[in-house]
Formats: C-alpha cells, structure tokens, sequence
C-alpha cells in the first residue's frame, strides 16, 4: 500500500494505491471528500481523500509515511463516507539496508541476476536484478513491494523473463542521492550499514 501527496499537482489529496493496476476502465465510486478506484470485478485499487489537509497534517511530497494514529483516521473518514473497507496498517519501512545472500546468472538473460536478498525482519525476497556490479556478499538499498521512487515510479512484486522478483535493488541515481555516479550500477553500501535499517532517500 502506498501513501502518495502531492498538493502542487494533484492537489489537498492524499492517494492510497492498494494494488497494482493499469486498466483504465475502472470505476470511481464518490462518497464526501472519498474515492474509491475499484476494476470491473469489484477489486479495491486506491482511495483519493480530497481535503486531506483539514484533518490530517500531511509533510511531504511523493509519498508519505502515516503514523498509526493517522491511518486510524482515514479508517474513521472511510466510516463515515459509508464505506465498509478499511486500510491496513503497515509501518514497516520501505527502503532498507539490504544483503545480497546468493546471486546467479538468470537462465534466460546475458544480463540479468537472481539474488537472494535478506531485509528487515529477517526476511528473504527473491529480487532480479540487471545491474553489472551486483554480486554476493554485497550490502546494498532495496525497495519493497509498496515503495514510490523519487521519480514516482511505484515498486510491486513482478516477472523478469519467468521469473518472480519482489522488490527492487537500487542505484545512487535512482534514490536521487547528490553526486550519483553517471556510471551505471547498484549503491553498494559500506560493510557496517545494518541489514533491515531504514534507509532514507531524496525526494
């Protein structure tokens, strides 16, 4: 679930994507200041809180972290619009230190890598990557699934050539970090960064 504001261009709205979605025939169901962004079968994909910003203190641009008290909000602003759903709440951080455990040649690829990469919680996702310098051993950023890049693109469990990947490791470029490398490759990070700590990237 991503949490996304953007008052210059969108405007007072906060916009929570549930799920991954491209079609655009879906439907919008108005309720108050709620939306909600459903496909044909009737599957949740997002909610648009308009005026977000009379009840909420929203900081930021791109998108957000909500504390829990805050989703709690939303859920009462859901109630009271007369929608029955409710959001999750998961305050687990979306970019983290992580380490590369294994890393093999995709079977299908002369550039592509299968790694094993561990992340907060003890937790191992499987992620394919296309960077040359990505190897075993390495501590490096990764996006979860439910991560917004500083450029807007959002990060959700995909397929790379038959394979699954659930995340994605990132380059110094592609968090926006002052003086990125022009040359390209993941951010390898220094042997002491802790695996599972939140990493904090430009905006």
């Amino acid at each position: 679930m991503i949490f996304a504001y953007n008052k210059q261009n969108v405007g007072d709205t906060l916009m929570v994507i549930v799920k991954n979605d491209e079609n655009k025939d879906n439907a919008i169901e108005k309720k108050g200041d709620v939306a909600r962004v459903q496909t044909t079968d009737g599957t949740t994909v997002a909610w648009n809180f308009f005026n977000v910003s009379e009840y909420l203190p929203i900081h930021g641009n791109g998108q957000v972290e909500l504390s829990e008290k805050e989703i709690e909000i939303l859920n009462e602003h859901l109630k009271l619009a007369g929608f029955e759903e409710r959001l999750a709440t998961d305050l687990s951080p979306k970019f983290v230190v992580g380490y590369v455990k294994t890393c093999v040649p995709h079977p299908d690829s002369d550039h592509l890598h299968i790694t094993e990469t561990e992340i907060d919680g003890g937790k191992t996702l499987q992620i394919v990557c296309g960077a040359p310098n990505i190897a075993a051993g390495q501590k490096v950023v990764v996006a979860k699934p439910g991560a917004m890049m500083p450029d807007g693109q959002m990060i959700w469990p995909g397929n790379l050539r038959g394979v699954d990947s659930f995340g994605m490791i990132c380059s110094a470029r592609e968090l926006h970090l002052p003086n990125a490398p022009e040359k390209k490759g993941i951010l390898v990070l220094a042997e002491d960064a802790k695996i599972g700590e939140k990493f904090e990237i430009g905006k």
